[in-house]
């Protein structure tokens, strides 16, 4: 029986492996011997996720071909990955991916730090902050007096609370796009809003386009369901989406699906123009694309001078083409998993028909709480303390990248969560990898990307400020300094920091 419960080809695991090795030379670095690079790449790729735990290995020859390297060199990285534990072999069955005793399987996505290992390590991997008090308890303490009418009955709400349905309806109305309770399904959280999404339109096999970098956690959502990705590459910096590219994607490649983050993108921090946004939907629909609309971040904008662009459903009031997604997580507090669907209502009726087979409904307590929010006017009043929040932390971050790193390449959003940075040249990966050992968790490029893209970069959320801002900045550049001159390997153990 075979111990390996997927493959890869070598063709693909060349690509990812040249991907890490496409970054300039940095000067004084100490050079590897080509299986001991290969081997580091492969181990890698297996620390986040890229190549699965479990995954059947290309035999020697076929990589070494792919990789125009000699066998030999592939077999002694092997034989080194066999003896770190990353990699089993078995006469007849091959060689498959693998991680020592001890160590937690890796995720493609962006999983939280566990509360025990806050006290050494600062955790830039989760682009969420801490609830905005006073305001999480009041909500709370409002549902719990409104709890007992819903308490005498089942419980179950698959379009979600009548109430919560018509607050958000009459939200999107206030913003000029006329909108019915009967066209607003409430979810668990966007992630599950947009799983709901794929599970109707996007079957195994069928195409989604996707922005290129993206957020993580829905790409690999994506993958898990069994999508093909076809990534579109952003307009360089902030610029937004490059329509040409779009046009011509959703065009030839005719995608199901296609995902987009148009207010403060995640990762880039991004912000689609009003033109961009009708531009995109005409494209979607000419291509018979349904376009979905991820708005989590459009309340964080941190200049109250900056006009917000219309939403991209006011260019499909009808929700014909597009599916807008919304979130409480981002903009109030993400252990508040409280989602929503915008569409047409047929879209609405099948998706809760779907729902029957997978969660039923949404916490009643917590939906309670958001229409209280939306009522009282403390959600304007949270969203407030929010956005000051990450803007000092936006500007603390900034001010300490400059300092410490002062080769990194970045711009500054104007909103959102997250900044998006090229590292000097240096391996996103390794830089994760080395990272956790000096005490920062960062994520890398690629887990942004499709098939190894991203390599050069990092996201770094706006979730630290003022020292804790500065301690990160210089354990990343302690990181930057091991990965340049190849000396990863003597990193010291992280020591505890308190803010």
């Amino acid at each position: 029986m075979a111990e390996w419960t997927s493959a890869v080809g070598a063709a693909q695991l060349a690509r990812l492996i040249t991907s890490q090795q496409e970054r300039p030379a940095v000067p004084g670095a100490r050079k590897l011997p080509a299986y001991r690079t290969l081997a580091d790449g492969i181990r890698l790729l297996v620390l986040e996720g890229r190549v699965p735990v479990a995954a059947r290995l290309p035999a020697e020859r076929e990589l070494a071909g792919s990789l125009a390297l000699s066998r030999t060199t592939v077999a002694a990285a092997y034989e080194a990955l066999r003896g770190e534990g990353f990699l089993e072999s078995r006469r007849g069955a091959g060689s498959w991916t693998s991680v020592p005793a001890g160590n937690p399987l890796p995720a493609r996505g962006l999983e939280p730090l566990p509360p025990e290992s806050l006290g050494s390590m600062i955790d830039l991997g989760c682009a969420a902050l801490p609830a905005p008090e006073p305001w999480l308890t009041k909500a709370v303490q409002g549902a719990l007096e409104e709890l007992p009418p819903y308490a005498h009955t089942h419980g179950d709400y698959p379009a979600g609370l009548p109430a919560l349905r018509r607050m958000l309806a009459d939200r999107y109305t206030e913003q000029g796009i006329p909108t019915m309770p009967e066209q607003i399904m409430v979810t668990t959280g966007a992630m599950g809003a947009i799983d709901a999404i794929c599970s109707l339109f996007a079957g195994r096999g069928e195409r989604i386009a996707v922005e290129s970098p993206s957020y993580a956690n829905i790409l690999q959502l994506m993958r898990a369901a069994g999508a093909r990705l076809v990534p579109v590459a952003m307009a360089e910096g902030l610029a937004g989406w490059d329509m040409d590219v779009w046009r011509q994607v959703l065009r030839d490649s005719a995608p199901r699906l296609a995902y987009v983050v148009a207010d403060f993108h995640n990762p880039t921090g991004a912000l689609a123009s009003e033109e961009q946004r009708r531009a995109m939907v005409e494209a979607a629909r000419a291509a018979g694309t349904v376009l979905v609309a991820d708005e989590t971040m459009v309340e964080l904008k941190f200049d109250p001078d900056l006009t917000m662009p219309r939403p991209v459903c006011s260019f499909d009031p009808a929700g014909s083409t597009v599916i807008t997604v919304g979130s409480a997580s981002k903009a109030f507090w993400a252990g508040m998993r409280i989602g929503w669907v915008r569409a047409a209502p047929d879209v609405i009726r099948s998706l809760v028909a779907a729902r029957a087979y997978a969660d039923l409904g949404t916490p009643v307590l917590e939906q309670l709480a958001v229409n209280w929010l939306m009522r009282s006017g403390g959600w304007q009043e949270a969203v407030d303390i929010r956005r000051e929040q990450a803007r000092e932390n936006r500007d603390a971050l900034v001010a300490a990248v400059r300092r410490e790193l002062p080769d990194w390449e970045f711009e500054v959003p104007l909103g959102g969560l997250t900044l998006w940075a090229r590292a000097g040249g240096l391996s996103g990966s390794r830089l994760a990898e080395v990272g956790e050992r000096v005490g920062v968790r960062v994520p890398s490029g690629p887990r942004f990307g499709v098939d190894g893209a991203f390599e050069g970069y990092v996201r770094l959320p706006f979730t630290v400020g003022g020292p804790v801002a500065e301690e990160a900045a210089a354990r990343l550049a302690a990181a930057a300094r091991l990965v340049g001159t190849g000396a990863a390997g003597s990193a010291e153990p992280p020591r505890t920091f308190v803010a």
